[in-house]
């Protein structure tokens, strides 16, 4: 069976419940780390695109906590495959949750005129969803540019390890503070800082077409794939120890490996040749 035949969920999974004072201690963590970051780098202000999902919507509270509401500029970039609810909801957290100033900027446009230059991807689903995801990339660049900011990244550890982000795209950033977090972590955080039920626990997609949900791209649940990560390609267990211990098929397993070590180019600088002297 492959990871792409239907939802995979493992009959157990690893316990990944933090404490309280881990919660806080992680809190804490990441909002020094934002404002080094921003230090380090002579600025005063950060850049955040916010989806309406539950990885952006932690970033940015933590952002607010670490340089203040008033230093923290949102985008909100619809396209048209985003479901309208979820741009409800990051206008929601902008205004209403955290108080950011924001802007909300239409991205198809853009899209349009990069696919009248090369029509030949239009109908290229996978090339023009991640074409939708560079946009927004270049879009934060603007405006941080423009305001003397950083971008500040959203991407969890679960998605890095397995290379599910868009190079050049959402891995385009100048820092990711919640990249320690494997995704049932970043629930766990969100719900400890106070980000609404409905926010933690809803579904999660990078929306690069129409219906599309993380867990059903990926071909398994969170929690199986955060036990998977844990305990074989961070851990060290061997597959077939992890495939007993999860309850589920060795192949499961070996196709999140193929996953981690073919997005490996992902989570690295571009490489050029050794030096010839």
């Amino acid at each position: 069976m492959s990871i792409t035949e239907g939802l995979v969920t493992a009959d157990e999974t690893l316990d990944f419940g933090l404490s309280e004072s881990e919660l806080e201690a992680h809190r804490e963590h990441i909002t020094a780390f934002i404002r080094d970051q921003l230090e380090a780098a002579g600025v005063d202000r950060a850049v955040v695109a916010l989806s309406g999902g539950i990885d952006s919507t932690l970033t940015s509270h933590l952002t607010v906590e670490a340089v203040g509401a008033e230093n923290v500029h949102g985008l909100v970039m619809p396209s048209e495959v985003n479901r309208s609810e979820n741009m409800s909801d990051a206008e929601r957290v902008a205004s209403e949750l955290l108080g950011v100033e924001y802007d909300a900027v239409a991205i198809e446009p853009i899209v349009e005129a990069f696919l009248d230059a090369y029509p030949d991807a239009a109908d290229d689903q996978l090339a023009t969803g991640n074409l939708r995801v560079r946009t927004r990339a270049v879009l934060n660049y603007l405006v941080a540019n423009h305001e003397d900011a950083l971008v500040i990244g959203t991407g969890n550890r679960s998605e890095a390890l397995v290379g599910y982000f868009t190079k050049y795209g959402d891995g385009a950033v100048d820092c990711h503070p919640i990249a320690n977090l494997y995704k049932g972590q970043v629930r766990q955080l969100a719900r400890h800082v106070g980000v609404p039920a409905d926010l933690t626990e809803k579904t999660a997609s990078a929306e690069m077409w129409v219906g599309q949900t993380d867990e059903a791209e990926l071909g398994m649940d969170y929690p199986t794939l955060d036990s998977v990560l844990a305990l074989h390609v961070e851990g060290g267990l061997s597959a077939s120890a992890t495939a007993r211990e999860l309850g589920v098929d060795e192949r499961v397993v070996e196709e999140v490996r193929a996953l981690y070590e073919a997005s490996e180019h992902k989570r690295n600088a571009p490489p050029g040749p050794d030096p010839l002297y």
